[in-house]
C-alpha cells in the first residue's frame, strides 16, 4: 500500500529526521511527488515537506479516534 492513497487525509506518521531523530506527527498530505510527501504538519502548524524513505510507519487517523480534523 502507497502513502500517496492518502492525498487530503489526516495521517499519523513516525518520520526519522535528517539528525536521526525519531517523530510522531500527524499530518494531512497534499501531495506525494519524487520521493517526497508535501504536507501540513500539525505539529508545526505549517507545511512541511518529508522524504517518503524516513517515514519509518504511517496510518490513516479515523474520526474515531478524536484526533480527526477534516
Amino acid at each position: 500500500m502507497s502513502i500517496d492513497r492518502y492525498i487530503d487525509c489526516l495521517v499519523t506518521i513516525v518520520y526519522m529526521d535528517r539528525h536521526r531523530r525519531i517523530t510522531q506527527r500527524d499530518i494531512t498530505i497534499k501531495a506525494v511527488r519524487d520521493g517526497y510527501v508535501k504536507a501540513h504538519c500539525l505539529k508545526s502548524k505549517g507545511p512541511r515537506i518529508f522524504a517518503v524513505d524516513n517515514i519509518l510507519a504511517y496510518q490513516p487517523v479515523s474520526a474515531k479516534s478524536g484526533r480527526y480534523r477534516a
